[in-house]
């Protein structure tokens, strides 16, 4: 059998540390960063501690990796809605499908567990801090002004509106996250007459 090159090694590498991420991922939002064991990580990574250990030294490396990630990526999805085509509440629209997308709830989750649980360790508190809800209603204050000058978007205070936004969007997102059957999740549609003039 032919050794490896150095790029499939990387590319292998790779591979393992995504899936070793997305395992983690699942077992934190399930269980907090309390109660989340490497070994947990492991098995449902479907590879032994010892390898798990190879790529992130402890558990609390891991789950700053993955809240950076998380929070980059947020902040990246929130930048990315200027880029799309259509009037100001048609580019909240489409990310609003975007921030509910069932595929993102394990990365939400471990982020609601670093706001909200204890043993927090102290790195990742201070990242919370940078990534505070004033930063995302700055980011998204001039498409929400926008629209309401276009008449869209209803008057009044801009910054309160995108804080009301974004409280109902995080707790839909805790809802169905969780997946508590009795609550119903409200179509995009719905959800945008919250701040829609029409």
């Amino acid at each position: 059998m032919t050794p490896l090159n150095d790029e499939q090694l990387h590319q292998i590498r790779d591979e393992r540390r995504e899936q070793i991420k997305a395992a983690a991922a699942q077992v934190f939002a399930r269980k907090g960063i309390l109660c989340a064991k490497m070994s947990m990580i492991a098995e449902t990574a479907g590879i032994s501690s010892g390898l798990l250990y190879h790529y992130f030294k402890s558990k609390d490396e891991l789950f700053m990796s993955l809240v950076q990630e998380a929070l980059d990526g947020s902040v990246a999805a929130v930048r990315g809605v200027y880029e799309l085509p259509g009037t100001p509440i048609e580019k909240i629209r489409a990310m609003t499908e975007v921030i509910l997308d069932e595929s993102g709830a394990p990365y939400f989750l471990l982020v609601h567990q670093a706001r909200t649980s204890d043993g927090v360790p102290e790195p990742v508190k201070r990242l919370l801090l940078q990534y505070s809800m004033d930063h995302y209603i700055e980011l998204l204050l001039p498409l929400f002004e926008a629209g309401q000058r276009a008449g869209e978007i209803v008057a009044g205070d801009s910054r309160e509106l995108i804080s009301s936004y974004l409280s109902v969007l995080s707790g839909i997102m805790v809802v169905s996250s969780y997946g508590m059957k009795d609550y119903c999740i409200p179509k995009v549609d719905r959800l945008l007459r919250v701040i829609s003039s029409h």
